[in-house]
């Protein structure tokens, strides 16, 4: 009988776990708030009508697979001397190691921990390239006065789950197709509009500023390098083209190069021992694991992939060809199904790659030469100066536009009530 009384199921532990962790997360981040903000007045940032346990400007960041999103932004606040708070859900985040005077990294647990702290956070300003706020767990904190979202991809701003931006006060975005797409969605939905900006692309600044700076690669048109790298899931093109795909690759004598999705090895393991083991590397072959793509990209020729981010980093930043599959999709639970036009995307990769299907994959090599050499090479090298005008604002300012509209937001929340009204 007892043992009955004292029975929580699964569902009731977690949820009572979760608040366990909040409030105990909560009283410590309050602690350590007071001190670091002890600390920002002392360096100079303005700390106007703001509580004593209040951060000023803050960024959750997920982990560290978004750093490269928030490294540029971190940088040009500590060049600027300005104080920001990065809050990260990875213990291993490239910023925890870095020797900033003005970003104060902290690590707030992970998973659930992370989303309690973030949950009861007092901040000014919070900053996120997370979507889903106030969707699903991740939740407006009360003590939280505006939130900003910066995307981490340069395609459609509909493509997240739906009500995905919603719930933000204010998003950065680069081109105006992505404002009209927000718009159309606002006034479906008759809710209130949201301060959107043109601020730019600071990670994609960041690798063409490395770029500049980097070995040339020049194309060896006898024998050019083919970077295959997908996604992962049953639309990869690992999973749905295969070994047969890879042979066809291997045929055309060219180097190649597969970097497989990282999730690949760990949702598809089997396969990727399968394919490792059929494939092994070679003077023509190799897998990349890297954890930084760049040099892999730089290296590269023409990028080989499906519906993944990667096609528009290499094709506007590298200004180089693509070869993609179809990019159909189901997409019933995201946000553009509520819009009846076109995705940006659909409409602009005709015009910076070529489409792969399984009716023309025994001719990829001829595929490839046409896009490097062929009559389709100077189609294709337009194709990249428009999708780059429409997507991609503010090139090599992206860092400084995100963070001049920070600041100056920061000083419009904050101001006193008779500042506001002279």
């Amino acid at each position: 009988m007892l043992d009955k009384l004292l029975y929580i199921d699964p569902g009731t532990g977690s949820m009572l776990f979760s608040i366990i962790i909040g409030i105990t997360g909560v009283v410590v981040f309050g602690i350590r708030a007071l001190m670091i903000k002890l600390k920002f007045v002392v360096s100079g940032g303005r700390a106007k009508n703001t509580s004593s346990d209040t951060l000023p400007i803050c960024i959750f960041s997920e982990g560290k697979r978004y750093w490269n999103v928030f490294a540029p932004v971190c940088d040009e606040f500590e060049k600027r001397g300005k104080d920001i708070w990065y809050l990260t859900a990875s213990a291993d985040d490239p910023a925890l190691s870095r020797d900033y005077k003005h970003v104060h990294a902290e690590f707030i647990g992970e998973g659930n921990k992370a989303i309690s702290r973030m949950n009861l956070i007092k901040a000014d300003l919070v900053l996120s390239t997370t979507p889903s706020l106030d969707v699903f767990q991740w939740k407006r904190s009360k003590g939280a006065k505006y939130y900003v979202h910066l995307p981490h991809m340069a395609n459609d701003i509909t493509t997240y789950k739906m009500f995905g931006l919603d719930f933000y006060d204010a998003v950065l975005l680069s081109g105006q197709y992505q404002i009209d797409e927000i718009r159309r969605l606002e006034e479906l939905r008759g809710i209130p509009a949201k301060d959107l900006k043109l601020a730019g692309i600071p990670y994609m600044d960041k690798m063409l500023e490395r770029l500049k700076g980097a070995e040339v690669k020049a194309a060896d048109k006898k024998d050019p390098v083919v970077l295959l790298a997908p996604s992962w899931g049953n639309n990869g093109i690992l999973t749905a083209y295969g070994a047969p795909f890879i042979e066809n690759l291997i045929k055309t004598g060219y180097r190649i190069i597969i970097r497989p999705h990282p999730q690949s090895f760990t949702s598809e393991k089997e396969l990727m021992d399968e394919l490792m083991a059929k494939f092994p590397e070679s003077d023509k072959i190799r897998w990349n694991r890297d954890p930084d793509n760049f040099d892999v990209l730089n290296e590269a020729d023409i990028l080989i992939s499906d519906f993944s981010g990667v096609v528009f980093d290499f094709s506007l930043v590298f200004n180089k060809p693509i070869i993609y599959t179809d990019p159909s999709s189901d997409w019933t639970q995201y946000d553009c199904s509520w819009d009846e036009n076109e995705l940006w995307t659909y409409t602009i990769l005709p015009k910076i790659g070529r489409l792969l299907t399984k009716d023309n994959f025994d001719n990829i090599g001829k595929l490839v030469d046409d896009c490097l050499n062929g009559s389709d090479a100077k189609e294709l090298a337009d194709g990249r100066d428009l999708a780059r005008s429409q997507t991609w604002c503010n090139i090599g300012h992206g860092a400084e536009k995100v963070t001049d509209y920070l600041l100056i937001k920061y000083d419009e929340i904050t101001k006193e009530p008779e500042e506001k009204e002279g």
